[in-house]
């Protein structure tokens, strides 16, 4: 496989996976918007650089799962459930709540880098995401676990993260009046993403029958 597909394919994911208003992006866009663009992309530096260690301990992790398809297929299975339940419990979340005014949260100015490293090393999420992203990916012969492999797709993943990052930062001034940046349509977010995510687990399941 091209190392340059392997590469966009880990920033898509990435991509997929940060675009959604959630923590990181909404930080830095905050940090933007108060502090300046310069320290909402050091903020995004330091998420993207733990993003990529996270992404290459998944990724390593996925390639011990590789070479045990029977816990693989107990994984999609348990994996399908949790999915599905996170975006029932999202989905209902989202329903229910009440649409409130975010409160919006003043940090010193220094170490952002740092800020956006223990922020980003907090957020545990990209690991077990990456890993079936990347073993899905693996079970479509999209990516192989050889060592240039794993790095091209590590360094997309950290890109990717970088460029929605970015994305905020400029743009969040245009729509931080839109209820996109709302609690509830980040529930709504999470859960189209979940259910998105155990969509594919469902159609790999089924692939493998």
């Amino acid at each position: 496989m091209s190392i340059t597909i392997i590469f966009f394919l880990g920033l898509i994911v990435a991509l997929v996976g940060v675009i959604p208003p959630g923590l990181l992006n909404m930080t830095a866009a905050r940090i933007s918007l108060k502090e300046g663009a310069a320290r909402g992309i050091m903020f995004s530096t330091g998420v993207s650089i733990i993003v990529f260690v996270q992404t290459y301990i998944a990724a390593i992790f996925a390639r011990y799962l590789s070479n045990r398809p029977d816990v693989v297929e107990i994984l999609q299975r348990v994996a399908f459930v949790i999915f599905v339940l996170i975006t029932i419990y999202f989905l209902m979340l989202a329903s229910k709540q009440k649409e409130a005014k975010a409160k919006t949260e003043i940090k010193s100015k220094h170490g952002r880098f740092l800020h956006g490293m223990l922020l980003s090393a907090l957020n545990i999420f990209p690991i077990p995401y990456q890993a079936y992203m990347t073993i899905t990916l693996a079970s479509f012969k999209l990516m192989d676990f050889e060592r240039t492999s794993i790095i091209t797709y590590v360094t997309g993943a950290s890109m990717g993260t970088f460029v929605a990052l970015y994305f905020y930062i400029f743009f969040f001034d245009k729509i931080k009046d839109k209820k996109i940046t709302s609690q509830k349509s980040m529930n709504y977010s999470i859960g189209i993403i979940t259910g998105l995510v155990a969509l594919i687990t469902f159609i790999n399941i089924l692939m493998e029958l």
